[in-house]
């Protein structure tokens, strides 16, 4: 009988090995532009982040392999919060409404925001009229 065991897997890519003193928006590849500027704002308000450290597992099939998971963008370790952005595609919202959902039924003590859209474009409205 498999074991359906959730795992919550750190993730150890070239993005995550540069230095945490020397990460910043130029040095990081983003998997859009959206989360390069969200990380200029982080760095002008000081704000420590991780980009993509951990994936969480929310579905594994009969032999414990994982089948769903969720990579949250950010990490604010001094918020002990992640956030994912969703500003490319506005129909994935569902979808990630749906994870984030499942994510938070399964690691309760998981602090996880969805940025939507206009909250996205909220906050480099404020950065760029400061």
């Amino acid at each position: 009988m498999a074991r359906n065991v959730l795992k919550v897997k750190r993730n150890v890519t070239k993005n995550n090995k540069v230095a945490l003193g020397n990460k910043t928006a130029e040095n990081i590849i983003f998997a859009h532009e959206s989360e390069k500027e969200f990380v200029r704002i982080l760095d002008f308000y000081r704000i420590k982040w991780e980009y993509e450290p951990k994936t969480f597992t929310l579905q594994c099939d009969k032999d414990g392999t994982p089948k769903k998971s969720l990579t949250p963008d950010f990490y604010l370790p001094d918020l002990d919060l992640f956030i994912e952005l969703t500003t490319l595609n506005q129909k994935l919202v569902t979808k990630k409404n749906g994870k984030i959902k499942k994510l938070k039924e399964l690691y309760p003590n998981i602090n996880i925001k969805l940025f939507y859209k206009k909250d996205y474009n909220s906050l480099l409205f404020k950065y760029f009229n400061r």
